[in-house]
């Protein structure tokens, strides 16, 4: 494993989870302003959770979302898949947190420690995957909304909250990424080569067979 590549990983990973608990409160996420007079001009924008307004005298007004089967589909998948990000990005950062080299936690097995740091980068994945998808999607029918001469409701645009998904989700998949790549899978055909010894056993045998068989010059009765 590369200890270099796993601390740039982890950090990209721990940014982006901090990034999706910034974006997901956010109530930037489209925003559309209501054009008047000085007085009547207002500014309405919405989030996953609540609606807001806000006048010309800087007074905001907010109110939640009364029933979650009265909301879109689009709305209640994208609450889920940002609810899912935030659980993936957690489990993530404890498996990369045990399972890099520079860490103490978890002994120092460093095959199994590689292999938990390649959970938390699939799991960092999974946590751009779902941001990426919930972002993508609710900005999707705001420029579908926008479009759609048809429409007789309120058109908005793209606020802040989904740039800084975005933002999440590619640190998220480059953290990831990084993270898998840093840890290598010996494979069956890595095996180290030994240059080949041999053994001095069956030279010591033949000596000793080679002394056994020479014919001796004295007889029996010359030992004492």
């Amino acid at each position: 494993m590369n200890a270099i590549v796993e601390a740039f990983a982890f950090f990209l990973g721990f940014l982006a989870w901090l990034m999706v608990g910034i974006a997901l409160p956010n109530r930037y996420w489209r925003e559309s302003t209501v054009d008047g007079n000085v007085i009547t001009t207002s500014t309405i924008y919405e989030n996953l959770w609540m609606s807001c307004a806000t006048d010309s005298t800087g007074v905001h007004n907010c109110r939640d979302f009364p029933s979650l089967l009265a909301l879109s589909g689009y709305i209640q998948a994208s609450r889920a898949l940002m609810i899912a990000s935030i659980v993936f990005g957690t489990f993530g950062l404890v498996a990369a947190l045990i399972g890099m080299q520079c860490s103490k936690i978890g002994g120092e097995n460093y095959v199994l420690k590689g292999r938990v740091a390649a959970i938390g980068g699939f799991l960092f994945l999974m946590q751009g995957i779902c941001t990426m998808i919930a972002v993508s999607w609710y900005a999707a029918n705001i420029t579908q909304e926008f479009f759609n001469e048809l429409y007789a409701g309120t058109k908005y645009e793209i606020g802040e909250g989904l740039y800084i998904g975005w933002a999440s989700a590619t640190l998220a998949i480059c953290g990831g990424s990084c993270l898998l790549c840093a840890c290598k899978v010996k494979r069956s055909d890595d095996k180290i080569t030994y240059p080949y010894q041999p053994t001095s056993r069956g030279h010591m045998i033949s000596t000793v067979v080679t002394s056994q068989s020479a014919p001796s010059n004295y007889g029996r009765n010359a030992y004492v």
